[in-house]
């Protein structure tokens, strides 16, 4: 299947997002991950990183909900009311925390787990 078959099969709310569209999308991500690396399962994480994107940047249909890529709530506390907020999405010990903010981020780390091998050193992970 190609990633736009794969694309359309795995995420609907984008079904009024034109072909051409999408495919620009999946140009713009394609270079970000590797396809060598990837090898059978690179033109379904292309997918699924293309609809995180997508779904960030606020495309798509928006009755399933958007993503603020603003202000976020980083806690919250109620006996006297005190709210702080995080302007980042991820921080140095969370690098992957931005792909749990949608479904299709969390589906792209479920497959590059599959097939990237962090490297062991001493016990250590790089």
């Amino acid at each position: 299947m190609t990633t736009l078959q794969i694309f359309r099969a795995v995420a609907g709310e984008f079904s009024e997002v034109t072909d051409a569209n999408v495919l620009t999308w999946i140009e713009l991500t394609a270079p970000l991950i590797s396809e060598k690396r990837f090898g059978k399962l690179y033109n379904q994480a292309l997918a699924y990183l293309t609809a995180h994107r997508m779904k960030l940047a606020g495309e798509g249909d928006k009755s399933t909900g958007t993503v603020d890529d603003g202000l976020r709530v980083a806690s919250y506390s109620e006996g006297g009311v005190s709210i702080s907020y995080s302007t980042s999405g991820q921080n140095a010990m969370q690098a992957d925390g931005e792909y749990a903010l949608t479904v299709y981020g969390l589906q792209y780390l479920e497959i590059r787990r599959r097939v990237i091998i962090p490297i062991i050193s001493a016990g250590e992970i790089f």
